[in-house]
């Protein structure tokens, strides 16, 4: 009998990659994405939260990441593999993405068919419409503008299709953002509001732009009792 606390392996093959990942606990799902340059322990903490109040967790190291194989240098073949993960499972499931992951969410979500099987979208510290200027010198400031380089921009020429699709969603959105180092100003917050208005915004005290690492009960605690009323 398999024992729901036990973390359980997941594999996904790509045409040109190997996704690896776990998933732990039982009930609806949780589609946990990580920031670029982490990986998917950084979810441990959030899982135990949310596993105990119920639900199940899904983690994949994203592809360039950890155990996964594959080249993250653009954001496309990153959001087909979130098609991949989502297909994987049943139709309801709540996807929550940090930074990189967010973003390759919104671009999975283009396609309708993936929009149906998804019942909410969590953003961690990320919004669409990003602004270029103001994305180049804060990651310049931590140190992780030059490893990504060829990812980043990639991403910013995305960004008029990233608003467009978010601002066509129609599923329920909470931003949960830090309130101390965090990679968004006030006008970034506004802008989403402005493209998708029913969207909840939740700030978490103590946070930076890496939520999951800062403060993961806080931000667990958050996306449940924001997402319950979304199954």
């Amino acid at each position: 009998m398999i024992d729901p606390a036990v973390p359980r392996p997941r594999r996904i093959t790509r045409p040109d990659a190997i996704l690896r990942g776990e998933e732990i606990g039982a009930g609806p799902a949780f589609l946990l994405l990580h920031a670029g340059g982490e990986r998917r322990q950084v979810w441990g903490p959030v899982g135990e939260v949310l596993v105990d109040a119920g639900y199940r967790c899904v983690a994949y190291d994203q592809r360039g990441h950890g155990e996964s194989s594959g080249d993250a240098r653009a954001l496309s073949p990153c959001a087909d593999d979130v098609t991949a993960m989502l297909c994987a499972e049943p139709p309801g499931c709540v996807v929550v993405g940090a930074s990189l992951g967010g973003l390759a969410a919104v671009a999975a979500l283009t396609d309708p068919a993936v929009r149906a099987r998804v019942a909410g979208l969590v953003l961690v510290d990320v919004v669409p419409c990003l602004e270029p200027s103001r994305v180049r010198r804060f990651l310049a400031a931590a140190g992780l503008l030059g490893t990504r380089t060829e990812l980043v921009e990639d991403i910013l020429t995305q960004v008029p299709q990233l608003r467009q699709v978010t601002a066509e969603l129609d599923l329920p959105i909470l931003l949960v953002h830090g309130d101390h180092g965090s990679s968004l100003a006030d006008e970034d917050i506004d802008q989403l509001l402005r493209l998708a208005p029913h969207t909840t915004v939740r700030p978490v005290q103590g946070a930076g732009h890496l939520i999951a690492r800062d403060r993961p009960v806080a931000l667990a605690r958050t996306v449940v009792a924001v997402t319950t009323a979304w199954r």
